[in-house]
């Protein structure tokens, strides 16, 4: 299905139409697109649903495997992040949003945006937005999780922010032992540094990934990189 504009700009022009008019969001959703030819958003978002990236990106993942997604701000990591948590529980296991950015709200604002009621995912689908995430919490939060369960971390650069946290490099190793041990799969949003929108590359690299502290990236084992409605996917080495 070839779309006016790539989905993630759709989705934001949604969510102006819904300021500018005062409008619910699912209501700014649906005329989108109609204006791409659907009756509603969760038509197009079925017709999507079959070539989604998330859907492919999902299929390279393995239990214990970590993944980097990098992208600047409003191209859309966080949806592909709550994307791949649907796909974890389409597969049978659950999905888990850990975020020391978002609220509740915008969680479920993304969900409708992609499509999904949120209030159909109970028992499958978990937010927590606590101020004390890091990698202890995380490990104690997934302590009792079933092997196969998927969590994205919102973000990583703001695992260490508080100077009593222990250095970024010591908790990606833990979670990355922990995630092996386990069986489960951690999805890591990140920061894109603003350097990149002065060089002319098609999409971000491990080189360009934002590290206020030291952090060996080849702790992850694959990377997705977003710009333009455009992704990339690396196996890290």
């Amino acid at each position: 299905m070839k779309l006016s504009a790539p989905l993630y700009r759709l989705k934001r022009n949604a969510r102006r139409l819904s300021r500018e008019r005062k409008i619910p969001l699912v209501q700014a959703l649906d005329e989108i697109a109609r204006q791409e030819g659907c009756k509603s958003w969760s038509l197009l978002a079925a017709r999507l649903s079959a070539e989604a990236p998330a859907t492919r990106l999902f299929g390279q993942l393995r239990q214990g495997d970590l993944l980097l997604i990098g992208a600047r701000p409003g191209q859309g990591k966080t949806l592909l992040g709550l994307e791949l948590a649907l796909e974890a529980i389409k597969s049978g296991a659950c999905g888990k949003f850990f975020s020391l950015e978002y609220a509740l709200q915008d969680v479920q604002d993304c969900l409708g945006a992609i499509g999904t009621d949120p209030g159909k995912l109970a028992g499958l689908f978990e937010f927590d937005g606590s101020d004390a995430i890091s990698a202890d919490y995380l490990i104690g939060a997934l302590a009792g999780a079933p092997r196969g369960i998927l969590a994205v971390i919102d973000y990583l650069q703001l695992l260490d922010q508080k100077r009593d946290r222990p250095a970024l490099m010591t908790q990606v190793k833990a979670l990355k032992a922990f995630a092996s041990e386990r069986g489960l799969i951690l999805v890591f949003l990140s920061q894109i540094d603003r350097s990149y929108e002065l060089s002319e590359k098609p999409y971000p690299s491990l080189a360009d990934v934002r590290l206020p502290n030291p952090l060996d990236l080849t702790l992850f084992n694959k990377a997705c990189f977003l710009n333009n409605g455009a992704i990339n996917v690396q196996t890290v080495h």
